[in-house]
């Protein structure tokens, strides 16, 4: 049985060695970003409570919440002054947003726990040859 685990993970180790990333071009991982920062914003929502930090691609910074969002970009609005800035998914280089759902919260807790529990398994094979 040890031998068998032992064999299996060695295996996953030398496939996620020998995986190589595909190269693509620069237009198409901006395009892929952009995707991602859009379903990351529609995931933390709109209103007073959605707390945003937004690094734009020429280093402007822009803080407050997100008061509108739409197809090709969202609303960030000042708290303070109530200033609000329309961003353009492309043009955001990072989001830093503090909204996070409670079962975003558990799935991190139980990523953690497995990979925990993994590790743990290992050493104790490891230790027990």
């Amino acid at each position: 049985m040890k031998k068998l685990l032992t064999m299996i993970v060695a295996g996953l180790v030398l496939t996620a060695v020998s995986v190589q990333p595909v190269a693509a071009s620069n237009a198409e991982k901006e395009a892929r970003f952009a995707g991602k920062v859009k379903v990351g914003i529609e995931k933390l929502g709109t209103g007073q409570n959605t707390r945003v930090e937004v690094k734009l691609r020429d280093k402007t910074r822009l803080k407050g919440y997100i008061s509108e969002v739409n197809e090709n970009g969202f609303v960030v609005t000042d708290a303070k002054t109530g200033a609000s800035n329309p961003v353009a998914y492309a043009n955001v280089a990072q989001v830093k947003g503090n909204n996070m759902s409670t079962g975003a919260k558990i799935g991190i807790g139980i990523g953690i726990g497995v990979g925990l529990t993994i590790l743990v398994v290992l050493l104790i094979i490891a230790n027990s040859d």
